[in-house]
């Protein structure tokens, strides 16, 4: 992992202590409130429907567990108890697809002291808000995937030290999302963001970057354009930079609608590509010893030093390849649970002798990413157990134990099992993607938390689960798809009809995955249906896909094969059923 250095530890502290004044001043009335928003966002604190929220970066998704036990300790200091199953157990946060983690019940008044907090475990908000390059994500497997070509690591802290703060890319048109890839499978979605980075190598095994560009969800989901087949790794900061200007040029700021570099991308088509080229060229022009904006080979060794096998891991190769599949060692008899963990749960690993091991964040009665202090506190002590003190933040809203022994794979099933991390459900419908949607964000059309329960609870039988085998199921509470329900194999999105919670069902989404195919949106299949039937539609489009599937053919690929028509019919029959007359989708017209 990266370690902070001198200037890192006392930046961070800086930052704190300068919010710190910012919050004393607007409390005390001598900062307006219009004055005071952007300061507050620049730092990842929102206003939300009932409370302030907070979003904490984790750059690329990599989390200690000293920093984890750091979180436990703002969520039971400062953050709302829990009621219900987990009551008692210490406030909360909520793990995003953008690898960040979020606070929801933390009043405005304590947020400078949370600010100490994370910058005392290395951790801070800064550019997790606002209309700047955010916390760029990547492969919740990388460095240890065995399909992994390069370890896009090293890449993701170069371009995190370069875009924090840049104070030319401070206020773009939108916000401005990148995530990066080094493995032939997109486990970062790099498709539908701003920019997408895929890192590979050429025939002559030199290193670059695959570029997309104008990638995104919302009100018009778009697939990021190839601007690059190969780019050369030591320029990518470059290019961004090209990709950047020319978007904060150009980027529309009359409409926030229209604000995204997708719709730039999308209107000027090859002349948009041809502004980047020209813009990229001129910065290597007007660099007066060529070597300036370029990444060295030096600074490039001194971070990927950061990225090696941790100390006391067994095998120190981490070249060695394995296959695909995670094999493991003879073990007596054990019960059905802990073989269906082994096989949803854990996987592959190129260092020969270990796995990554997932703990499932998917269980009744809580909201999907959703993390209270204890489980929190639990996780941490996983991870020093099993894992040499580190974790990742999956895009599935799931932690993953990167440095587990196949030898001690029994001993942490029984770990994981006993503090409710062992659901053998990877993967699977009850896997789901969501965002907090209505009952906490004040861009929300519709409350996703509750339809996600009533999905779990209807899909509850693990037996059947596995039946219908791989579904990826993303839920939006509104347009703006944080919870990607267009990359979804089933997507739902919460829309607003006079007042009224009503839910949008779309079929055959791909994040770019293996199992998925090419990235592409889901289509809807009709009106969109009542907050009561929307559990009542999963399971009859579940059950045309159990009719129509030809051996283990997946959900997705019946799809593809038969088309919609057949999930129409079934959906439909549903609200005749309920003789509930259909709601129109107003905001759809644009999806």
């Amino acid at each position: 992992m990266y370690a902070y250095s001198d200037f890192d530890k006392l930046f961070v502290r800086q930052r704190a202590a300068q919010y710190g004044d910012q919050l004393q001043r607007f409390l005390a009335g001598t900062l307006s409130d219009e004055e005071f928003r952007p300061l507050r966002l620049q730092n990842g604190w929102y206003v939300q429907r009932h409370a302030p929220m907070l979003r904490v970066a984790v750059p690329y998704g990599e989390l200690s567990a000293v920093q984890l036990r750091g979180l436990a300790d703002i969520a039971c200091r400062f953050d709302r108890q829990p009621s219900g199953p987990f009551a008692g157990e210490g406030g909360y946060s909520h793990l995003t697809t953008r690898q960040n983690v979020q606070f929801n019940w933390i009043p405005l008044d304590k947020s400078a002291a949370v600010m100490d907090a994370l910058a005392r475990v290395d951790m801070h908000g800064i550019q997790t808000s606002g209309n700047c390059i955010r916390n760029i994500t990547s492969d919740c497997f990388a460095g240890i995937a065995p399909d992994e070509v390069v370890d896009p690591r090293p890449y993701c802290e170069i371009m995190r030290q370069w875009s924090t703060l840049h104070p030319e890319f401070a206020f773009l048109p939108r916000k401005f999302k990148i995530a990066v890839t080094g493995a032939a499978e997109d486990r970062a979605a790099i498709g539908w963001h701003d920019i997408g980075l895929h890192l590979l190598k050429n025939a002559a095994g030199e290193v670059g970057f695959k570029v997309l560009v104008g990638g995104g969800m919302g009100r018009t989901p778009v697939i990021g354009t190839v601007v690059r087949e190969f780019l050369p790794w030591n320029q990518i900061l470059v290019f961004i930079e090209a990709v950047v200007r020319v978007y904060n040029r150009y980027g529309r700021r009359d409409n926030i609608y229209k604000a995204r570099i997708k719709i730039l991308v999308k209107a000027e088509g090859q002349r948009f590509i041809d502004d980047v080229e020209t813009e990229f060229r001129t910065i290597l022009e007007q660099d007066a010893d060529g070597q300036a904006h370029l990444i060295p080979l030096a600074e490039l060794e001194r971070v990927a030093a950061h990225f090696v096998v941790p100390p006391g891991v067994v095998s120190p190769d981490v070249t060695a390849q394995v296959s695909g599949h995670a094999s493991h060692p003879p073990l007596a008899p054990r019960p059905a649970a802990y073989t269906r963990w082994l096989q949803r749960n854990v996987h592959a690993h190129r260092v020969p002798g270990y796995r990554a091991v997932t703990l499932s964040l998917k269980r009744i009665g809580q909201a999907p990413g959703d993390f209270t202090a204890m489980q929190m506190e639990d996780a941490a002590r996983l991870a020093e157990q099993f894992s040499h003190s580190e974790l990742r933040v999956s895009h599935d809203q799931n932690l993953v134990l990167p440095w587990v022994l196949e030898t001690e794979l029994p001993a942490l099933w029984a770990a994981a099992r006993d503090t409710g991390f062992a659901t053998p459900n990877i993967g699977l419908l009850t896997d789901m993607i969501a965002c907090p949607g209505g009952d906490f964000c004040a861009l929300a059309n519709a409350r996703s938390i509750p339809i996600a329960a009533d999905i779990a609870e209807r899909f509850e039988d693990l037996d059947e689960l596995w039946d219908i085998g791989d579904i990826d199921l993303h839920i939006s509470g509104c347009i703006n798809s944080c919870g990607h329900h267009h990359s979804g194999h089933i997507g739902i999105l919460g829309v607003d009809k006079d007042g009224a919670e009503w839910y949008q069902i779309t079929l055959g989404g791909s994040d770019g995955s293996t199992l998925s195919g090419d990235s592409v949106p889901g289509k809807v299949i009709g009106p969109s249906f009542a907050a009561d039937e929307v559990a009542d539609v999963i399971e009859a489009v579940v059950d045309v896909y159990r009719t129509q599937r030809i051996g283990n053919e997946r959900f997705i690929d019946t799809v593809k094969r038969i088309g919609l028509d057949a999930y129409k019919l079934a959906a439909n029959a549903v609200r005749r059923a309920t003789a509930r007359p259909a709601a129109a989708t107003p905001t759809q017209a644009a999806v």
